[in-house]
C-alpha cells in the first residue's frame, strides 16, 4: 500500500518514543506524506471519541503508534474508525501487539510504503447494551487522578437499527470488553448468556469477555487460556468468583455473550480495552459479539507468537526435564514440506528467519 496519510499516536511520557516521533516526522517530510500526532491530549482538555480524532487527523490510512501495547490499543481504536491499517513500534515493556523495534522504524515504513509489508487482520469485538452508558462525575474524578482524561462514553453507532436488540454502541474492542465492581464490599451479579442461553448467573470481582488477541492480557491474569491470535473466537473469563464453576469458556466466533445485572449487584463498571467508558446499574444489561470490522494491523515478516509468549512471559521448563538439556528452539525439517502439510501455517526453514510479532 502507498502511504497517504498517517496517524501518529506518540506515548508522551517516553523520552524513546518522542525521539521515535521525530523520525517517523522527517521520513513524512522526505516522503511528501501528510503526518498528524492524534490522541493528544493535556489535563485541562478533554479527550475526543475515535470517529472525531480519525476526522481531525484527515482520515489517515496508517496509523503508527510509539510506545508499548496500550499505546497501540490508542490507536487501534482511531484506525477502526478510518479502516487505517497499524503499525506498531515497540518502545514498551511487555509489547504483544507491537512489531517494529524503533531503529528500524524507517526502514518499516518503506516496506509498507513499497508494498513490501503483510496485513494481517485480527478479530475484533462490539456490543450493544440496555441503554447508552455513562460516565459517573464522581467517577472522572478519581480516574484523572495522576493521569491524563478519561475518553468519552461511546457514542451509538450511526445506522444500526433493532428494536429490543439494545443500543447499538460505537465500540470496536481489539483485546476485550469487562465488567467490573465499582465499590470492593460489593460484587457484581450478573446472568451470563452465551449464544442466547444461561450459562450461570456469576458473583464475582469481574468478568472478561475477551478476543483471541486479548487473550494473553486481563483474561491470562485471571487464569484464562492462551488462544493464537490467528484464530476467531469469543473468550468469557470470570474474575474471582464466588462459584464453584470458575472455567474460561471459548465460544465460537458467532456466539455472543450477553450480561445481565442481577437486582441485588453492585454498580458495574464498563471498560474497553483497558479504558474505563461507563457505568451500569443493576436490571441494565450488555451484549457482547463478533464485528464485522476487523483490525488490518502491518507485518513485516511471518509472526513468531510462540516464541514470543515464551519471552514475554520468561516461560520456564519442567525441572525434571533438566537432565535432558535445552530442548532445541526450533523443529523443522530442511527438506520441502509435503503437500498433506502445505496448508499449515510453519515457521521458516532454518536461517531465514521470522518476525515477532503476536
Amino acid at each position: 500500500m502507498a502511504v497517504e496519510r498517517i496517524g501518529l499516536v506518540v506515548h508522551q511520557g517516553r523520552p524513546a518514543s518522542v525521539e521515535a516521533a521525530r523520525t517517523v516526522h522527517a521520513w513524512c517530510d522526505a516522503h511528501g506524506v501528510p503526518c498528524k500526532e492524534i490522541d493528544v491530549w493535556r489535563d485541562h482538555e478533554p479527550r475526543h471519541g475515535g470517529q472525531e480524532e480519525a476526522s481531525a487527523a484527515g482520515n489517515p490510512d496508517l496509523v503508527v503508534t510509539l510506545g508499548g501495547d496500550g499505546t497501540f490499543l490508542r490507536g487501534a481504536r482511531i484506525a477502526a474508525k478510518s479502516d487505517a491499517a497499524v503499525l506498531g513500534v515497540d518502545l514498551g515493556h511487555v509489547g504483544f501487539l507491537t512489531e517494529v523495534p524503533a531503529d528500524r522504524i524507517t526502514r518499516a515504513l518503506d516496506a509498507v510504503h513499497e508494498g513490501r509489508a503483510a496485513i494481517e487482520e485480527r478479530m475484533t469485538l462490539t456490543m450493544r447494551a440496555s441503554r447508552v452508558l455513562e460516565m459517573p462525575s464522581e467517577i472522572t474524578a478519581l480516574l484523572r487522578h495522576g493521569r491524563g482524561p478519561t475518553l468519552p462514553p461511546p457514542h451509538v453507532r450511526p445506522g444500526a437499527t433493532g428494536e429490543g436488540w439494545g443500543v447499538p454502541l460505537d465500540v470496536i474492542a481489539l483485546n476485550d470488553v469487562v465488567l467490573e465492581k465499582l465499590a470492593r464490599d460489593r460484587q457484581v451479579a450478573l446472568g451470563v448468556y452465551v449464544a442466547g442461553r444461561l450459562l450461570a448467573s456469576y458473583s464475582a470481582d469481574a468478568v472478561i469477555v475477551a478476543t483471541p488477541t486479548g487473550s494473553t492480557a486481563y483474561s491470562f491474569a485471571a487464569g484464562g487460556p492462551v488462544l493464537s491470535p490467528h484464530m476467531d473466537a469469543v473468550v468469557f473469563t470470570p474474575v474471582a468468583p464466588h462459584m464453584t464453576f470458575d472455567r474460561t469458556v471459548v465460544a465460537a466466533p458467532d456466539e455472543p455473550v450477553a450480561l445481565r445485572i442481577q437486582p441485588h449487584s453492585g454498580e458495574v463498571a464498563i471498560s474497553i480495552d483497558g479504558q474505563l467508558r461507563g457505568a451500569l446499574e443493576p436490571g441494565d444489561w450488555v451484549g457482547v459479539y463478533g464485528a464485522t470490522y476487523r483490525l488490518r494491523l502491518v507485518r513485516l515478516g511471518p509472526t513468531d507468537f510462540y516464541t514470543r509468549l515464551r519471552e514475554r512471559f520468561r516461560l520456564t521448563d519442567a525441572p525434571a526435564t533438566a537432565a535432558d538439556g535445552q530442548a532445541a528452539p526450533l523443529f523443522r525439517p530442511d527438506s520441502p514440506v509435503p503437500d498433506d502439510l502445505a496448508h499449515l501455517r510453519l515457521p521458516p526453514p532454518p536461517g531465514e528467519g521470522a518476525g515477532h510479532g503476536s
